[in-house]
């Protein structure tokens, strides 16, 4: 996967169950990773961090993999009650990246994802 020239090495998180468990749990994540969750259709999204350890960027994308918007240096939640974090439109892939990626990349609305999924 390669966004505004960088390229990730990404899990993907392509049923429900693997997007229900995301990245909870763990400890880091090394710099040149992340997860792209994979969803059906197009649809707002929304992502809340509980039982996720690491802040995180959530980037949002289209059907044609154009950024609608992203969640930057998104924290941590350890409670019962996390907040939400909704896209400003329909999207229907996130991708999640360690906190400060969408800063460092400089990204913008309408930046293209590219995703190879053979």
């Amino acid at each position: 996967m390669v966004l505004a020239g960088e390229r990730f090495s990404v899990e993907l998180a392509e049923t429900r169950e693997k997007q229900t468990l995301g990245l909870m749990f763990r400890d880091e994540m090394p710099d040149d990773h992340g997860m792209v969750f994979l969803f059906p259709d197009e649809a707002p999204r929304s992502f809340w961090m509980q039982n996720t350890r690491i802040p995180l960027d959530i980037f949002y994308f289209d059907k044609d993999l154009a950024l609608v918007s992203v969640s930057e240096n998104t924290p941590p939640c350890r409670t019962p009650r996390c907040p939400s974090y909704p896209s400003s439109g329909p999207a229907k892939y996130v991708l999640e990246l360690n906190a400060g990626k969408a800063a460092d990349l400089g990204v913008q609305t309408g930046d293209v994802l590219e995703l190879h999924l053979d």
